[in-house]
């Protein structure tokens, strides 16, 4: 049943309208939205550049109208298959790793935790009811894969450095364990999971082991090559079976599209479909949608040749020196401290002197987009390459908040 009144509905118009007057119509529409290109958003989008976006939208354009996902577009299809290659060459797939395109994070998500319950369904079909074990950082994707699956999901503390604690989650291993998932990094925090303590628990546990890289995948490759220590959690480390990474996050690429990697792709094979009483024939698919826009897949390609190891690279150098300006500008700030040690661009920061929400709405009183935190309390960012023309004016503007909150 639809929750819209009859009266007042939005209709079709009676007679279409020329361009120009649905441009003015949707310039209007989008004037309350955050103005992303001057760096004021804090979440959501990863702007690199107007010739990176030009380059994406036409690669968009030229394949708005096909479907990714039907086989009269072999083009697609290449241009898939060399998503997958590169982003296993970024993620230390070895010669057995495979991998699918995905319509994003969510999607790699369900698909992950649905071939970890095949695989363990054909290990263990005694046990009733199977479980995902995460630490509370997690995404909460994975509560609703649980939902839709009729699986349980238990939620442990993480520790006191905002990272998967291996101690907590190795005490509540089970026989029903079928799933841990850890992240790199994780939203709230910008910590990355100890994966490679992870990956030997589950290989002890016969756990499968997946890593949410939505946000880093495409970020750490390049910041290991000049930042000592980033934490590794590939493919190759021992233990991790699956990996899921977004390419329209610091891939740059449009959004709707990612990538789910196995490093065998015997793993990867329990993530098919197949039916075979269909009257036009047997049906068989790797992903959970029907269709995937071609021209994401296409935005995603040009930019990633676009850009090549040096563009991604400089891109990220960009953004970590930009992560450290935020982190010493917000420490400089009497009353507010950083959580944890953020390894890659994610930073949260609270206080225990004063309101930090109270401040967040100061600042968006002062034109900035705030995301937040509940538990503790918190502000909240990705830093983004945009965020160079506002990094000096937003830790300006938080100085002010804060000031105006100790008077």
């Amino acid at each position: 049943m639809s929750s819209f009144p009859l009266q007042g509905r939005k209709t079709l118009p009676a007679r279409g309208q020329p361009w120009s007057e649905l441009q003015e119509a949707m310039s209007a529409l989008r004037s309350a939205d955050t103005d992303w290109r001057r760096g004021r958003a804090s979440l959501d989008v990863y702007y690199a550049g107007e010739d990176v976006l030009d380059v994406a939208r036409r690669a968009y354009a030229m394949f708005m109208s096909e479907n990714a996902r039907a086989p009269q577009f072999p083009s697609l299809q290449r241009m898939q298959d060399d998503l997958v290659q590169i982003s296993l060459s970024l993620l230390g797939g070895g010669r057995e790793a495979a991998g699918t395109v995905t319509s994003g994070g969510a999607e790699s998500a369900l698909l992950a935790v649905r071939s970890a319950y095949r695989a363990f369904r054909a290990r263990r079909p005694q046990v009733r009811r199977p479980h995902l074990l995460v630490p509370a950082s997690v995404d909460p994707v994975y509560e609703q894969a649980a939902e839709m699956m009729g699986l349980d999901l238990i939620r442990v503390a993480i520790g006191g450095d905002y990272r998967a604690s291996v101690q907590t989650l190795s005490q509540c291993v089970e026989l029903e364990t079928m799933m841990i998932v850890a992240s790199a990094p994780s939203l709230p925090f910008g910590a990355i999971d100890p994966i490679e303590a992870l990956g030997r628990l589950a290989r002890e546990r016969e756990v499968w082991l997946h890593v949410d890289a939505c946000i880093g995948g495409f970020l750490a490759p390049h910041v290991a090559r000049f930042v000592p220590n980033v934490p590794r959690f590939d493919l190759a480390l021992p233990g991790v079976r699956s990996l899921a990474a977004d390419l329209h996050k610091f891939g740059y690429a449009a959004n709707g599209v990612s990538v789910l990697l196995y490093a065998d792709a015997d793993d990867q094979a329990h993530q098919a479909f197949e039916y075979n009483q269909w009257p036009k024939g047997t049906w068989r698919t790797q992903t959970l949608s029907g269709s995937l826009a071609g021209g994401a897949v296409a935005a995603a390609w040009a930019v990633m040749h676009y850009l090549g190891e040096t563009g991604y690279r400089s891109l990220a150098q960009r953004v970590m020196h930009l992560r450290d300006r935020y982190l010493e500008g917000i420490e400089r700030i009497g009353g507010l401290h950083v959580l944890g040690q953020p390894d890659l661009s994610v930073i949260a920061f609270g206080s225990d002197e004063f309101d930090i929400h109270a401040i967040g709405d100061a600042m968006q009183t002062r034109g900035w987009q705030i995301s937040r935190l509940s538990a503790p309390a918190a502000l909240h960012m990705t830093v983004t390459p945009v965020h160079d023309q506002a990094v000096d004016a937003y830790l300006d503007d938080l100085a002010r908040c804060v000031l105006t909150a100790r008077k």
